[in-house]
């Protein structure tokens, strides 16, 4: 079993590069299936999701040409792609579901599998199946696949979404495009990465206005054609940086991801004692020096622009180890405070309750094993284990390698004492 094996304490200082978004480029490699031809995607981060999703579309029938160190994915997509995402690649990243919508926009019919990915709680596809619904498809469940068709084409619609859905906005977004009228969705999600997914389809040809807020309308058009798109910048990686700057008492500075991608992360960060300057880089930057304890903070995950969800365990990490008591209150995923028992071996006082968490900061953290449920718990650990002291080992490290790249080498160029092992289990042993 691999292993993360570090030891601590540490101060974390240097500089990092953040490429392209998790959440952004595996939709903007589902959006590419809206038009035959070759596209081509730059700004791809080295992550397993990526590998996941390039062979996904391989079995639906394209070519790719993915460079993870260039980091650069063209895919060619034939006339007539496949219809069904099999559970075999589905299960391991919900992702996968977002060829939904442009299988169903452009081939009147798809077939996907109930996705897993991460276990941070429970997340329907119940707006996805209604927004469908509301544009003409026909959907069922069937022997654990998602069945859509629309034998007679997509039409327009007005659809108000319950919840600000990022997947099922991008799903509908992408199903619409090619419909038959006007599609206006409201109470659409906002976040960065839905920019960038509906900014490339424009550049594709479609017609979609009020990108970037609450009310998205998309004119259907007759076709699509292949683009060259640059992924907009991982502000979660890049917020998780910025974290684990201020949990070691460092100082990183971030190239790939400016301050505006996150609007309220900063402003926590500093009211816990952070120093947060700007800096010139090609697609944003800055840098975060954390002070010597950081002050406690209190935190509620609310859909963007509010507190991200995905930075919620570095919240409690730096809680954990802050002067004072912290309070955290998650509003989306009921199921991320797993990794508050694994953080507590590390000798974190937190108590949960209900959706929310109160941490009383401890002088110093010490080393133990722990296990990484999804993928932000297990960097969070990484990070909280190098502010402890003694020696951390951290399981689950794939999951690790689904949302970051290059994880272990980027921490050893910040100074960290972190190695990659193999470690034997009791089931290997005779």
């Amino acid at each position: 079993m691999e292993v993360l094996r570090l030891t601590g304490p540490c101060r974390l200082n240097g500089v990092v590069e953040v490429r392209g978004a998790k959440n952004s480029v595996l939709k903007l490699m589902a959006a590419t299936l809206l038009a035959p031809g070759r596209s081509t995607i730059v700004n791809v981060p080295a992550i397993l999701d990526v590998t996941i999703m390039v062979r996904l579309l391989e079995r639906l029938g394209c070519t790719i040409d993915y460079d993870a160190q260039a980091g650069e994915v063209s895919i060619d997509v034939p006339a007539a792609p496949g219809i069904r995402a099999d559970y075999e690649l589905v299960r391991a990243m919900r992702a996968s579901i977002s060829v939904l919508g442009p299988l169903v926009g452009r081939m009147g019919r798809a077939q996907v599998a109930l996705p897993g990915g991460d276990a941070i709680g429970s997340r329907g596809l119940d707006l996805h199946e209604a927004g469908l619904k509301e544009m003409g498809a026909e959907v069922h469940l069937d022997h654990g696949y998602f069945v859509a068709a629309a034998p007679h084409g997509l039409h327009g619609t007005h659809f108000h979404l319950d919840f600000p859905s990022v997947g099922a906005t991008e799903n509908l977004v992408m199903a619409a495009v090619l419909a038959d009228g006007t599609t206006v969705l409201d109470n659409a999600a906002k976040e960065p990465e839905i920019v960038d997914i509906c900014t490339m389809l424009v550049e594709m040809g479609a017609d979609i206005r009020g990108i970037g807020t609450s009310q998205l309308t998309i004119s259907g058009v007759s076709e699509l054609h292949p683009v060259t798109h640059r992924c907009v910048g991982d502000r979660i990686v890049a917020g998780s940086w910025a974290f684990a700057a201020v949990i070691t008492g460092g100082s990183i500075e971030v190239h790939g991801a400016g301050t505006e991608l996150l609007p309220h992360v900063f402003e926590k960060l500093e009211t816990a004692g952070a120093v947060v300057e700007r800096v010139e880089a090609v697609g944003g930057g800055f840098r975060v020096t954390g002070p010597t304890r950081p002050h406690s903070v209190r935190i509620s995950t609310l859909p963007y622009p509010g507190f991200p969800t995905d930075l919620q365990p570095f919240a409690i990490a730096l809680n954990a180890v802050a002067d004072g008591e912290g309070y955290v209150t998650e509003n989306l995923f009921e199921a991320r405070w797993r990794f508050v028992n694994e953080l507590a071996r590390l000798g974190a006082q937190v108590s949960v309750d209900g959706n929310h968490a109160l941490i009383t900061g401890v002088p110093e953290l010490s080393g133990a094993e722990v296990e990484a449920s999804d993928i932000r718990a297990g960097a969070a650990l990484a990070i909280a284990g190098l502010a402890a002291t003694g020696v951390s080992e951290i399981s689950g490290v794939s999951h690790i390698d689904r949302g970051y790249e290059f994880f272990v080498d980027k921490l050893k160029s910040l100074g960290a004492d972190i190695e990659r092992i193999e470690r034997a289990t009791v089931l290997d042993i005779d």
